[in-house]
């Protein structure tokens, strides 16, 4: 029979305001899965069930009401394998996707990260700092499984038309800035797309557009659970 320590008084406050801002939405109450039935990760975190994310796990009694301030980490972007070169992954994916050049990389490196900071620097109720302390959260993000479907431009034809530029999936992890410790992990995998018109024509312009909105989908909703978060409690 496992034994568990349970969350008392303002710290089951904390704890769903911690849930609420890694994969709930507007209206949701996601909860901690802490039964004899749910298996806790390696790092000591429980399932969230509920919420937009396609996976969540939190760590069970955590008080995070000392935080005021939040400082990023990247951790890196990985790419699939394979692409336009890549023949030996090509039978085996569903979609073709092509290589992806070393200066795209970079581009997409630097928009992810200064899409975050430009949402994030809209908190209302937490700073963004550059070195840890005991009042810091660290929001450690990266992005895994980058896919582009954008082909190379064609000899003799300029236009392509696309319903989806790529997809990644986002890893996304709350933790104490000073012992390192991880509060709180999300995984959500989404695609830069543009629903609402279908098809439309692919150029750099427009293909940044689509990847921004798909990054900027993830910082807002960051930044909204942080400000609920750290919203005055009446």
């Amino acid at each position: 029979m496992r034994l568990k320590n349970r969350p008392r008084g303002g710290q089951v406050t904390m704890m769903a305001a911690a849930l609420a801002l890694m994969a709930g939405c507007a209206g949701s109450s996601p909860t901690l899965d802490t039964t004899d039935e749910a298996e806790m990760s390696y790092d000591g975190l429980y399932p969230v069930k509920g919420g937009t994310a396609d996976q969540a796990w939190a760590r069970e009694g955590v008080d995070l009401s000392q935080y005021s301030k939040i400082m990023l980490q990247g951790v890196g972007i990985e790419y699939r394998p394979g692409g336009e070169t890549g023949r030996l992954y090509r039978a085996n994916s569903r979609d073709d996707h092509y290589e992806i050049s070393a200066s795209q990389k970079e581009r997409l490196k630097e928009l992810v990260r200064s899409t975050f900071l430009e949402e994030l620097g809209r908190s209302k109720h937490f700073t963004i700092v550059n070195e840890p302390g005991p009042d810091v959260l660290q929001i450690r993000g990266g992005l895994l499984d980058v896919v582009s479907y954008v082909p190379p431009d064609p000899i003799g034809r300029t236009e392509i038309y696309l319903s989806r530029v790529g997809e990644a999936t986002l890893v996304l992890e709350i933790r104490d800035s000073v012992t390192d410790a991880v509060f709180v992990r999300a995984v959500d995998r989404r695609a830069a797309e543009d629903t609402a018109r279908g098809f439309v024509e692919s150029n750099r312009v427009q293909n940044r557009s689509e990847v921004r909105r798909m990054v900027q989908v993830w910082a807002r909703l960051l930044r909204e659970r942080l400000d609920t978060f750290g919203a005055p409690k009446e």
